[in-house]
């Protein structure tokens, strides 16, 4: 057995060889026809196309058919990169578009900041709201604003419109301010076109109610809501909002501030203010010769 498969390879060896030179010849005479420039072999090479190649058809379908494939491919590699940066310049639009919205914002309450209609006496403070510490319990915000912009205790503090409370607590650098929806929140004001003087209660709530109505009957839904000024809290003529009513029937506010946006304050500078000093003044009035009357001077030393 051994030595047939010696015999039989002897014999296949040879005609192996002979093969690869014949297949070789082949080549380089294919190679030689192909790069001979003749116009006989011109037409020799012309006729050999006309003669082959329709007859080759399918075996060139598959290798268009793959060609046209990567081809394909790659232009479906081309399609899937723009559609990844395609989408990344979109979401960068998007926080363009946000980051422009919300500079449009800040702008439009700047110019209602700009467009509000104040006594050329009062001066005022433009700062921005750091922090909203409004709770069920208790309503304040916090400015950028404090003692070293002059800031005090008791000023009035406005959005682009309306009222929106009273500076209570004054650090160096930062003042809280307490709404006016806060609970501890009293503020006396006038309803036009009536002239009913009135107090604001707040209640934490949106809408505080209306308390101590000289005459109920004179209000409609709808009249101004002023800053009267008694008691030299707040400066006159600020607006405050619109008479509401509830449906329980009772009377409230509706704020003319945006609490609900609340990103810039003005607050103002109000000289009219007087402080409480002394006894004296808050119990009775001073005598023209510099001293308290008997009868005050009786009360103070019980």
């Amino acid at each position: 057995m051994p030595q047939d498969l010696r015999q039989s390879d002897e014999f296949t060896r040879p005609l192996r060889r002979i093969l690869q030179a014949v297949i070789i010849l082949c080549l380089l005479g294919v190679f030689m026809v192909w790069r001979i420039d003749s116009p006989r072999v011109e037409r020799f090479r012309s006729h050999v196309i006309d003669r082959v190649m329709p007859s080759f058809t399918w075996a060139m379908a598959p290798v268009m058919a793959i060609t046209e494939l990567a081809l394909n491919f790659q232009s479906y590699q081309n399609l899937y990169e723009q559609n990844q940066e395609l989408r990344r310049e979109l979401q960068q639009m998007k926080s363009w578009k946000e980051a422009a919205l919300q500079l449009e914002q800040e702008n439009a309450r700047l110019l209602d900041l700009n467009k509000v209609r104040l006594d050329p006496d009062l001066t005022r403070v433009t700062g921005v709201v750091l922090a909203d510490s409004g709770s069920p319990f208790r309503q304040s915000v916090l400015l950028n604003v404090g003692a070293r912009d002059g800031i005090l205790d008791g000023w009035a503090t406005m959005d682009g419109l309306g009222l929106v409370g009273r500076i209570s607590g004054v650090g160096a650098k930062s003042s809280r301010v307490i709404l006016l929806t806060d609970a501890s929140s009293r503020i006396p004001a006038s309803i036009e076109p009536s002239g009913q003087s009135v107090l604001i209660v707040g209640d934490n709530t949106l809408a505080p109610p209306i308390d101590f109505i000289e005459n109920p009957e004179l209000v409609r839904p709808g009249d101004r809501i002023v800053s009267s000024g008694d008691g030299k809290v707040f400066p006159p003529g600020l607006l405050i909002g619109q008479v509401a009513k509830d449906p329980g029937g009772r009377l409230r506010v509706r704020l003319a501030a945006d609490y609900e946006r609340l990103k810039f304050l003005r607050v103002l500078r109000s000289k009219s203010r007087r402080d409480v000093d002394g006894p004296g003044t808050l119990v009775a009035p001073r005598h023209t010769s510099g001293r308290l009357t008997g009868a005050a001077a009786g009360v103070l030393n019980d």
